[in-house]
């Protein structure tokens, strides 16, 4: 079992930063890529990025790319997203999730392939 938990989220400006954090704990061992996923009130939860949890692999959702950062540091267990440039429609319930196989980063987007979940932290972005 592995067990997430997010924090780092707030009420920001628009054009400001934010940095979430997810701390993982338990079988970490076996966490093979670590993803950040969003949900707005009434929208599916729709992808953000992913990073493997070896190596530098990263992948992110096109309207995030040149603003937000997602990174890892393995020997403290955290996976962090660096959030720069709000705006309001970045406001949501932010999600760590963990998969322990291999997956093909184009694939990543798909809730349905994750085996862990964190309860999400909440980010509102004002206007």
């Amino acid at each position: 079992q592995v067990q997430l938990v997010e924090s780092g989220g707030g009420l920001v400006q628009a054009g400001g930063s934010l940095r979430l954090s997810c701390a993982a704990s338990g079988r970490t061992f076996n966490i093979y890529t670590v993803a950040w996923f969003r949900q707005a009130p009434g929208k599916e939860r729709e992808f953000v990025a992913a990073i493997r949890w070896s190596g530098t692999s990263t992948y992110y959702e096109d309207s995030v790319k040149d603003r937000f950062t997602i990174s890892r540091d393995n020997a403290k267990d955290m996976v962090y997203l660096q959030m720069n440039s709000l705006k309001p429609e970045d406001t949501a319930v932010y999600y760590c999730a963990a998969k322990q196989s291999f997956i093909a980063m184009a694939y990543a987007p798909t809730t349905q392939h994750w085996d862990y979940w964190g309860q999400g932290t909440q980010v509102t972005v004002s206007s």
